[in-house]
C-alpha cells in the first residue's frame, strides 16, 4: 500500500514539474538567453538632387492697347456664306473687362430666289458689298494656361463679348446688335491670336418681309499689345 502512494506522489510531482515548465515558456520567462540582433551600421543617408524646373509664362504686356487684323468666314443669311476680314482695336480697362472696336468686310451672294428665277437680282451687285462697324465691351470668364513642351506656359482666356454698331448692305445703313466668344492665346508677351464666333443681328425687308437677320461670323486673328 505504502508503494502505490510512492507511486502516485511520483506521478503527481512529474506532472507538476512538466507545468511549471510550460508556464514560463508561455509567459516568456525562457531561462535561453535571447540574442539580440545585430547591430547593422547606419546606412548612408541618401540627398536627392532635384532640380527646379522654370516655366517661362508669356503675360499680358504692360501696355492695355490691342490692335490687329483678323479673317474669316461669314454667313449672311439668305445671301450664302463668303470671306470676310477686318481690322481690331482693343483696351483693356482691367484684367477682366476690354473695350473693342471692330470694321469688317463680307460680300453676300444670290438668295435661291435669284437662282431659281433665272436672272431676276434683288439687290445690285454693289450692294451685295457689305460693311460692319460695332463698338463692343468684352468680359474674360475663363482666363488660364496651356503647357506646350518642357518649360513652356501660354496664358490662355475664354471670353464673351457683346455690343452695337452699324451695317452697310443691300443699299442702307442697318442698326446692329452683335454678340459671341473668343479664345485668346498669348504666343508672347505682347502678340496674341484670337479665335472669334459672332452673330451680327440687324432687320433687313429685301425679300419682301421685313425681318430680323442673323448673320454667323467665325475668324482668327492675330493682335498686338502696345
Amino acid at each position: 500500500m505504502e508503494s502505490r502512494f510512492r507511486v502516485l506522489f511520483l506521478i503527481v510531482a512529474m506532472i507538476s514539474l512538466s507545468g511549471c515548465a510550460a508556464t514560463k515558456n508561455l509567459f516568456g520567462f525562457d531561462s535561453r538567453e535571447e540574442t539580440s540582433p545585430t547591430a547593422e551600421p547606419p546606412g548612408q543617408v541618401i540627398d536627392p538632387e532635384v532640380e527646379r524646373r522654370e516655366v517661362k509664362e508669356p503675360a499680358i504686356d504692360r501696355e492695355d492697347f490691342e490692335v490687329g487684323a483678323f479673317a474669316g468666314i461669314m454667313s449672311i443669311e439668305d445671301f450664302g456664306s463668303d470671306l470676310s476680314y477686318g481690322l481690331r482695336l482693343a483696351y483693356h480697362i482691367t484684367e477682366g473687362f476690354f473695350v473693342e472696336t471692330t470694321a469688317g468686310y463680307s460680300r453676300a451672294g444670290k438668295t435661291s430666289f435669284e437662282i431659281l428665277s433665272g436672272g431676276a437680282e434683288l439687290i445690285s451687285d454693289s450692294e451685295r458689298d457689305l460693311y460692319y462697324y460695332n463698338l463692343n465691351l468684352g468680359y474674360n470668364i475663363l482666363p488660364g494656361e496651356v503647357f506646350l513642351g518642357e518649360g513652356r506656359a501660354y496664358n490662355t482666356s475664354l471670353y464673351l463679348i457683346a455690343g452695337l454698331g452699324s451695317t452697310t448692305f443691300a443699299g442702307d445703313d442697318r442698326f446692329t446688335v452683335n454678340f459671341g466668344a473668343g479664345y485668346r492665346f498669348l504666343l508672347t508677351d505682347s502678340v496674341a491670336l484670337h479665335l472669334d464666333f459672332r452673330d451680327h443681328l440687324f432687320d433687313i425687308d429685301v425679300l419682301g418681309e421685313e425681318k430680323t437677320a442673323h448673320n454667323l461670323e467665325g475668324h482668327l486673328g492675330i493682335t498686338v499689345f502696345f
